[in-house]
């Protein structure tokens, strides 16, 4: 079993509920990526240390009591660089210490809970490219140790060109695949138009509750779990609209989460191909989350990366059951609770509304 130490270094101007917040997140994704969180530490630096991030002293401290918390792996609430990966590692492998980051932890969360063939081979896309410069740095780091500078022809720099040569042949077959699926999944999209169906995409943070709010909108029956990234693959059902008769796709992906590279998330856009091509997205957000704003804004700045930051949109604030106040609303908002599926018919008349072209607009 996976027993971790959770390490975060924030700043001094942090506020301690910022803190606090942010490493509750990382406990959530060690549990569910099924792990323990032993020790939780959080340091308040001015930056963080350039070699270790986490500085001699941390990392004694961590060696001192691994033998009473029996930890396995360090995990940094940070994306580390090439060179802190290495030198962490170094140090830590006589107490059998594994050193992880925070992408490091999603990645492994991922590769768990993908059935897929296709969510498999971006994780491995995602990994790769995450894994990449480690490796890179890890020729320079070697060619250092054995007396090399680093020059052409040293023993580092030609371990790092085979690495790099062997990456990218892995990443060309890997993106060969995905596009095989990418191919799949245009054909589905040119079938939709020709039978001119309307498509719905939900997104949003990870354990809003997207995927029972498709199954309370479709009366499917899809896994849905309260933990982060309960869903890695698109799901797709029927809604239907009683008001035009018909019925619209709606379908339900991967969830966002602050701090993911551009490069990760560049890597699922083939699980998120049904989000990039909807005619309307439902930003589902949790009601009862008192980080909503951050969240909000984490969720709109992905959705600017992927370029959809002029698609039609509604917010979907969910869990109303769970929620102790009332919340201010906002008439071009939906409320509702996927679990008791109040407020369900006022977001298909939302829906309805916005699929439905205003007359006089084109």
């Amino acid at each position: 079993m996976l027993r971790a130490v959770l390490a975060d270094v924030i700043h001094y101007a942090t506020s301690k509920q910022a803190a606090e917040d942010r490493m509750a997140e990382l406990a959530d994704l060690t549990r569910t990526y099924g792990g323990l969180a032993v020790v939780k530490t959080i340091q308040r630096r001015a930056k963080p240390d350039y070699a270790t991030f986490v500085g001699k002293g941390k990392i004694k401290e961590i060696i001192d009591t691994q033998p009473l918390h029996q930890a396995n792996v360090l995990v940094v609430n940070e994306l580390l660089k090439p060179g802190q990966i290495f030198n962490l590692e170094e140090v830590l492998a006589p107490a059998k210490i594994k050193v992880w980051d925070r992408i490091d932890l999603i990645l492994h969360i991922f590769d768990k809970h993908a059935t897929s063939a296709e969510a498999k081979l971006q994780i491995e896309l995602a990994r790769l490219r995450h894994m990449g410069p480690r490796i890179y740095n890890l020729g320079a780091q070697l060619g250092r140790q054995r007396g090399g500078t680093g020059t052409r022809g040293g023993a580092g720099e030609g371990n790092t060109e085979v690495m790099k040569r062997h990456l990218r042949e892995q990443e060309r077959r890997i993106l060969t695949k995905l596009e095989a699926y990418e191919s799949q999944h245009v054909e589905q999209r040119k079938n939709r138009v020709r039978n001119k169906f309307k498509t719905v995409a939900l997104v949003g943070y990870t354990n809003a509750g997207k995927t029972s709010l498709l199954n309370a909108l479709t009366k499917r029956r899809e896994y849905a779990d309260d933990k982060l990234f309960a869903t890695l693959e698109t799901r797709i059902g029927e809604l239907y609209l009683p008001e035009l008769k018909t019925s619209v796709l709606l379908s339900d992906t991967i969830g966002f989460i602050q701090g993911l590279p551009p490069e990760l998330v560049q890597a699922f856009r083939s699980t998120l191909s049904e989000a990039i091509h909807a005619d309307l997205i439902l930003h589902v957000i949790d009601a009862t989350d008192p980080k909503t704003d951050m969240k909000i804004k984490v969720v709109e700045d992905i959705l600017l990366e992927l370029g959809l930051g002029d698609r039609p949109r509604i917010q979907v604030f969910n869990k109303l059951d769970d929620l102790e106040a009332e919340l201010a609303h906002e008439p071009a908002a939906a409320y509702v609770s996927a679990l008791t599926k109040v407020g369900l018919d006022q977001l298909r008349r939302l829906i309805t509304s916005r699929l439905v072209p205003t007359p006089g607009k084109s």
